[in-house]
């Protein structure tokens, strides 16, 4: 793509920006943002590169900020203008001016909210107004709420991947069920099967609580790169074992990665990427742990084996594939 081809998106991608920010900004500026990037994909990967740059100029001092606003004032060869001079003049000239960068201003008074939702087998990757970046998973829910004081997201159901910008004056915690995960300037990921959490962790570290009704105050770990955490609320503590950033990201690459983990829960997660929904007709089968990889484009192959590591029969009924216990009918 030529740099003329690239200037108007960078253009309008630096005016949302710039918007987003505003501290009347509310939930109708935040839904036409959504549209604007949902209209082409290189509409949000412009709007990327701008949260990048301004990124830079947050780390900058003074002296170097002011420096970079006399450079984007200069005209320049074509081939070295990425980003308008206008748009990025202004951005420089937000970060002297002192605007926060990639949080909405603290003078806003209304609460923001805003709910994320993605369909059976579509997974989306969007970037919240502060800059943190989400992938959902398939047949997931988030529920954003933006404080002047702390950004709030609630996992209703489903997978989560986050990027997170951290601001120590307006932390950012996830709420999964009983579980509250309070980022600490990290990436990580969520996902909630019912009332089972699972937390894993791939760059920085976390901060874990279980808020349930016989939890203490004393029911919280903090959780580093390399770990995962799991609740279950049959249980009496939430457990931590090691796991490589490439599993925890897996599902992003159309592969479900399983460590030790019922069936229920597997059957649960497939679920959310499957055509035909697959149902487990005698709760025994429950019990059963599974560990390995589901191929998210290969569900019918995964499933026809079962039989081949479970005592279990697979069939198909009113559209749906029922596993049942093989057990069962021998008897």
């Amino acid at each position: 793509m030529s740099s003329k081809q690239q200037d108007p998106i960078m253009q309008v991608a630096a005016e949302w920006w710039t918007k987003l920010r505003e501290p009347h900004a509310g939930d109708d500026v935040v839904e036409q943002w959504l549209a604007w990037t949902g209209e082409d994909e290189r509409h949000l990967q412009a709007f990327e590169q701008v949260s990048a740059l301004a990124e830079r100029l947050g780390t900058l001092d003074p002296m170097t900020r002011h420096a970079l606003v006399r450079d984007f004032a200069r005209p320049a060869p074509a081939r070295r203008r990425w980003l308008p001079l206008a748009a990025a003049a202004s951005m420089a000239a937000a970060m002297l001016s002192g605007a926060v960068y990639l949080a909405w201003s603290p003078r806003a008074a209304s609460v923001t909210t805003r709910v994320y939702q993605s369909g059976i087998a579509q997974n989306r990757d969007f970037i919240l107004p502060d800059g943190t970046k989400v992938a959902l998973g398939a047949a997931s829910s988030l529920r954003v709420t933006y404080r002047s004081d702390e950004r709030d997201v609630e996992v209703r159901g489903g997978e989560a991947y986050f990027e997170v910008v951290h601001d120590r004056s307006r932390p950012f915690v996830v709420i999964a069920g009983n579980v509250t995960v309070r980022d600490i300037g990290t990436a990580f990921d969520v996902r909630r099967t019912g009332e089972r959490v699972m937390v894993a962790v791939t760059q920085g570290r976390v901060s874990i609580a279980d808020r349930g009704v016989h939890a203490s105050p004393h029911d919280t770990l903090e959780a580093r790169a390399g770990q995962r955490v799991s609740y279950d609320p049959n249980a009496s503590s939430m457990t931590v074992d090691i796991v490589t950033p490439a599993q925890v990201t897996a599902w992003r690459s159309d592969r479900l990665e399983f460590i030790d983990e019922p069936l229920s829960v597997v059957i649960a997660n497939l679920n959310r990427y499957a055509s035909k929904p697959v149902r487990v007709a005698d709760t025994d089968l429950n019990l059963l742990s599974y560990t390995g990889t589901i191929r998210t484009d290969a569900i019918d192959s995964w499933v026809d084996a079962l039989p081949r590591v479970f005592p279990l029969r697979v069939s198909t009924q009113a559209g749906q594939v029922v596993l049942s216990d093989a057990r069962h009918t021998q008897r």
